[in-house]
């Protein structure tokens, strides 16, 4: 469709509208209270079949055949079982029948209804959990899985942190879920998490990652418009801020000295000097601040490698060494240029 269609189609929907909102109020007033009584139960039985449950689905004997593999070695090596469970798109809103399966390492019960996890908290020996595009809106029963390493939740409800902490967990997936703030991580009991994904959540605030050992942070598409207690992300090497709401870069602090990749893409960055504020940063390599109202500032590209000399790209561009040439140069001559001259300073010093 083209774009003139598009706008007539925009515009015979607004006249429809228009025309809808004049007989509406006088159509309101003859309304008698047996249609009015019969809008509102009519609405009544809509909101409940909002929040009408799924159907009650249990993991059956057939979806265990079919999902178990990888036979191995049990702990005390005398006996062996299947370590691996997949069932995936099922439908499963009950695996109650799992806490018995207790020597399976890797579960991936993704594109299912599942509203609870606790039966896995029976699953000590578990290495590997997927629970992607289910109905979780909490973590908390799944108890302290030891030896988990791998845990994916994307793609639900998930609303709290509260109770979730893994000492060996590595790497943790919240894609997609609705999570305001962070205040319920267990960071104490984190102490091995190097990745943490939370784009598309909702997040208002940096606050509460206080994870020294994360190295790649992805906060891209929530409502940040705060950076806040970032100085405890001492050996975080990569973090992504794409699509949110940072006018300023003020929260960057000394203690990220292994940065080296900060992606800023699509914020409300207007300043350039904002930049100024990421000298703090001594590994920074790579900087994206693409779509940033800064960006059309003049000198853009050349002001902010004077800013950050150690820059080796923005953007999507590396820097050419004529380019740091001419910023090494530009950066001493205004230095010079500030520096008072050996009367003045005399002057000054009496």
């Amino acid at each position: 469709m083209s774009d003139i269609e598009d706008e007539m189609l925009d515009d015979a929907q607004e006249e429809e509208e228009d025309d809808d909102e004049g007989p509406a109020e006088e159509t309101n007033h003859n309304v008698t209270e047996g249609d009015e009584e019969e809008e509102k139960e009519e609405e009544e039985a809509e909101e409940a079949e909002k929040e009408e449950p799924p159907p009650h689905v249990p993991i059956s004997e057939e979806m265990l055949r079919d999902g178990l593999s990888l036979l191995c070695k049990t702990g005390n090596g005398l006996a062996h079982a299947y370590v691996k469970l997949e069932v995936k798109d099922r439908e499963l809103t009950d695996i109650s029948v799992l806490q018995s399966f207790i020597h399976l390492r890797y579960v991936d019960m993704s594109q299912n209804s599942l509203q609870d996890l606790s039966p896995l908290g029976a699953l000590t020996h578990l290495l590997s959990l997927r629970a992607d595009h289910n109905q979780l809106v909490g973590l908390s029963g799944l108890g302290e899985l030891p030896y988990l390493q791998v845990a994916s939740f994307a793609q639900n409800r998930i609303k709290s942190m509260q109770g979730f902490g893994h000492p060996r967990l590595e790497t943790l997936n919240l894609i997609g879920n609705e999570l305001r703030d962070l205040e319920g991580l267990e960071c104490s009991k984190l102490t091995s998490l190097h990745t943490l994904e939370l784009r598309s959540n909702q997040l208002l605030s940096t606050a509460g990652l206080n994870l020294a050992s994360l190295r790649e942070l992805y906060l891209g598409q929530n409502n940040i418009s705060r950076l806040e207690g970032l100085k405890s992300l001492v050996n975080l090497t990569t973090l992504h801020l794409r699509d949110n709401q940072l006018e300023t870069l003020d929260g960057f602090s000394e203690h990220l000295q292994a940065l080296q990749y900060l992606n800023l893409r699509s914020n409300m960055v207007a300043k350039l000097q904002e930049v100024q504020k990421l000298h703090c940063l001594p590994r920074l390599r790579a900087l994206v601040l693409r779509e940033n109202p800064c960006e059309e500032e003049e000198g853009y590209r050349m002001e902010t490698l004077i800013a950050l000399p150690q820059l080796e790209r923005l953007d999507k561009d590396f820097f050419e060494e004529e380019e740091k040439r001419e910023a090494a140069e530009t950066k001493k001559a205004r230095a010079e240029m500030e520096m008072p001259e050996p009367g003045e300073k005399e002057e000054f010093l009496e």
